[in-house]
């Protein structure tokens, strides 16, 4: 949200420089007197602005990912694209829809503001649908009364932060109409008494209000998600990731798409 501030901000100074100098400061320079300096970088830099605004903000978004909480899916240190149209078009900054488009699907891996803090990105699978009645019992979800199909893959070792190395169950998950990979461990989470992970533990059904998204990991038990912190609202939304463009340890991960 910073960097499209900023982008704004560059965007109407450049372009006011360039108005301004076209309606006057032109008229009262000689003919075969040269544009100031200030004028000639605003001329060349608006145009080059305005288009990497106008794609960053409608079509599509580079991001990094920070941490492994969407392991296997994506690890630390992933670029990755965002379809930025694919839930419809917004104003920037503002993130109001101004054109409709489609909604999220269950198993979309997508990029929202995290909602206590919406000036930073965050990017989960939406579990749960508006109206999506949900359960989340011995580490497997129950969506609207049906256990979801798991398969046992192996084990899967990891880095943590720390130089901590883990191993976890790792099982593929028929979620919706995407089939994709998680990671369980043993590890018990510890959640606020009103949070969606402490009605989880004490087997209580959740419910996902309209206009909203519960969303989790694939890294189930090292992930914050909507278990911690709750729904996400539809205008936190930013887009639907579809696509690793780099990553600078593991060249081999460039091109995948992600699902």
């Amino acid at each position: 949200m910073y960097f499209a501030l900023f982008m704004v901000a560059i965007l109407v100074v450049t372009g006011f420089i360039w108005m301004l100098d076209s309606l006057l400061l032109s008229k009262k320079r000689a003919v075969d007197a040269p544009e100031p300096v200030l004028v000639e970088y605003a001329k060349s830099f608006f145009p080059v602005i305005l288009l990497v605004f106008f794609v960053r903000s409608f079509i599509v978004e580079p991001f990094k990912i920070p941490s492994g909480s969407m392991m296997p899916t994506l690890l630390a240190g992933d670029y990755i694209l965002v379809n930025k149209f694919t839930y419809g078009l917004r104003v920037p900054i503002l993130n109001n829809t101004f054109f409709e488009m489609n909604q999220p699907s269950r198993g979309d891996v997508f990029v929202f503001h995290y909602p206590p803090e919406p000036s930073v990105d965050y990017i989960k699978r939406v579990v749960g649908l508006p109206g999506d009645k949900i359960r989340y019992m011995d580490k497997r979800l129950i969506i609207n009364g049906k256990l979801l199909d798991v398969n046992n893959v192996g084990d899967y070792t990891y880095v943590k932060p720390g130089l901590n190395m883990v191993t976890a169950k790792q099982y593929r998950e028929q979620l919706g109409k995407v089939q994709h990979d998680i990671l369980i461990n043993e590890w018990v989470g510890n959640y606020d008494a009103d949070a969606i992970g402490a009605k989880f533990a004490n087997d209580e059904e959740v419910v996902v209000p309209a206009g909203h998204y519960l969303a989790m990991g694939d890294n189930r038990d090292d992930s914050s998600d909507s278990r911690v912190w709750g729904f996400v609202p539809e205008k936190n939304l930013v887009g639907k990731a579809f696509f690793i463009w780099m990553n600078f340890d593991q060249s081999s991960r460039i091109g995948n798409a992600i699902h």
